[in-house]
């Protein structure tokens, strides 16, 4: 119960201004940067993807719109936990700063890439300056690894000669 309870909209602790938003959906993370009176400030793709393949339609996406919602709208039923974890690596911008690009980017049509250009790539740039995405680094891991097994595969292994 207390894990629920701090992954909740009834988490102990309300977001303050340029907090990173971690929601948890099934299957994936989203990401948005909270602005403050319940809002945040977060990308959604808008390729033409069946609305039934919601949780994948970020896959094949090439672009999104950049949206301001309220919190408990981006999270639904779902949980959600401030993470502000690259603070230490990255220290943030100053909250007037975050505010004032997020007003200036609303409502506009962005590139997106879910391994290189995606929804946390996206808040961090407005938190810290710089585009991170443990999640998305740690798919290129993955989907590395899985080319190089795939690739040694490929190869027989060599039969040794016995010359004597």
């Amino acid at each position: 119960m207390v894990f629920n309870d701090f992954f909740s909209l009834n988490y102990l602790h309300s977001p303050h201004p340029g907090d990173l938003i971690e929601v948890f959906h099934p299957g994936y993370q989203h990401w948005a940067l909270y602005l403050g009176d319940g809002y945040v400030i977060n990308i959604a793709p808008i390729d033409d993807v069946p609305s039934s393949f919601t949780s994948a339609k970020s896959l094949f996406s090439t672009k999104a719109l950049v949206k301001m919602q309220l919190l408990k709208d981006v999270v639904g039923n779902d949980t959600y936990r401030i993470n502000n974890k690259y603070n230490k690596a990255y220290p943030p911008l100053p909250v007037e700063e975050v505010i004032q690009w997020s007003e200036f980017v609303t409502g506009q049509e962005v590139a997106y890439d879910l391994l290189f250009n995606n929804c946390e790539h996206f808040v961090t740039l407005l938190h810290c300056g710089e585009r991170v995405s443990d999640q998305a680094n740690r798919a290129i891991s993955t989907i590395g690894l899985v080319v190089a097994f795939t690739f040694l595969g490929m190869f027989p292994k060599r039969q040794r000669t016995k010359y004597c």
